[in-house]
């Protein structure tokens, strides 16, 4: 079920996104993520944080050592907050939204509960630990809704300061890639025995995982401009759309996909033609990718064939609850540069997934309008939509 035209206010504030943080496989920083995704050059390597000799698939996208997973959301946060000009007094009345994996370590945050089941608590400690220690306010909830945890948390965002609720937001996310969840996916055949990720392409073999954390900051336009703050980009959209079609296999028409898009662009009063990117969901598995393209030819129709297409996965893996922010920034930087990343790894094309996707090496483009689409098990379906400031 998609967005409804009720969920869109007949008047609202203008979003906007005046700040960014980030850390990956690449480094600390929103450069390094910018200059990887642009000229295609993948992370992945054999995992050395933990053993992998047993595995079918050793490889992922990850930083040195054992990064912690909170100190790395504060770190994002406080980056973000300074991208942002946002100062101290202004952080003690904005809210927290926080996307994040639970981890066994967490158990020992403030919220945790001894003797209780660690995943039922780790949520909560997180966000409460991270938010005192960047003086902000822990949001009512923490997002663990997989791949679109993150896309769901920028949406609530987004509609909390349209609504004139709220007049600021600070969405974070995190992923580091961990032994349990590699060992399930590994298990289950989802990763890519060849090492690579290759979105769209003939001859993919799965997902690889990767290390992403991120932090945005979003404003009111009105709120913004009375601190001078810079906007980095509007968010002129959001959609989501549940098919329910399947507990881990994507619906084959993309329908739901395609109902999370329809509703961005309505929410933003923006045609097909008007996106100038599409930052897609791409994880380079067979059935997944085949959905996604039939789902954004059904929301493009006649324009889908204009628009490039890149899933920055295959450079810096599948960041679980994390992916959506970390893309969302990606997406938000090639809109500022004009640069479109690459899709890597294609090998040739596959006739299921027939889009204009950005090929060998980045392309330039001047546009107004940039798309970044996400989905996750059980039928879920984001899109959020971001223009220039």
């Amino acid at each position: 079920m998609a967005d409804s035209p009720a969920d869109v206010p007949a008047t609202r504030h203008e979003v906007v996104l005046t700040g960014m943080g980030a850390a990956s496989v690449f480094g600390r920083g929103t450069a390094p993520l910018l200059d990887r995704t642009s000229t295609g050059l993948h992370g992945f390597s054999e995992v050395t944080r933990f053993d992998v000799r047993r595995r079918r698939v050793r490889s992922a996208a990850h930083m040195p050592g054992s990064p912690d997973l909170a100190g790395e959301l504060v770190a994002v946060i406080e980056d973000a907050c300074e991208d942002a000009a946002l100062p101290t007094r202004d952080r003690a009345r904005c809210l927290l939204l926080i996307a994040a994996h639970a981890d066994r370590s967490l158990t020992e945050l403030p919220g945790a509960v001894a003797g209780e089941p660690h995943r039922a608590h780790a949520g909560g400690g997180l966000a409460a630990s991270v938010a005192s220690r960047c003086g902000l306010l822990a949001g009512p909830r923490v997002y663990t809704a997989a791949c679109v945890a993150a896309s769901s948390a920028v949406a609530d965002a987004a509609a909390l300061i349209a609504h004139g609720r709220v007049d600021r937001v600070v969405v974070a996310a995190g992923y580091l890639v961990d032994e349990v969840n590699f060992a399930l996916f590994d298990a289950g055949r989802a990763l890519a025995r060849d090492d690579r990720v290759r979105p769209f392409s003939a001859g993919r073999k799965g997902i690889l995982l990767g290390d992403g954390v991120a932090a945005v900051v979003l404003e009111s336009g009105t709120a913004a401009r009375s601190r001078r703050a810079r906007a980095l980009a509007v968010v002129a959209g959001w959609g989501r759309a549940g098919d329910a079609y399947h507990v881990c296999q994507p619906r084959p028409d993309g329908a739901g996909l395609a109902g999370a898009v329809e509703s961005a662009l309505r929410r933003a009063a923006v045609s097909p033609d008007e996106v100038g990117y599409v930052n897609a969901n791409g994880t380079g598995t067979p059935q997944s990718d085949s959905a996604e393209a039939a789902g954004l030819r059904r929301a493009f129709g006649e324009s889908r064939g204009k628009i490039p297409v890149s899933s920055t996965k295959s450079v810096h893996g599948h960041a679980l609850e994390a992916s959506a922010l970390l893309e969302l920034v990606v997406t938000v930087l090639a809109l500022r540069s004009g640069v479109l990343p690459v899709n890597a790894g294609f090998l040739q094309p596959d006739a299921s997934c027939a889009l204009d996707l950005v090929l060998d090496a980045s392309r330039h483009a001047q546009i107004s309008y940039a798309l970044s689409v996400n989905f996750a098990f059980g039928g879920a379906n984001t899109a959020l939509l971001v223009g220039a400031a």
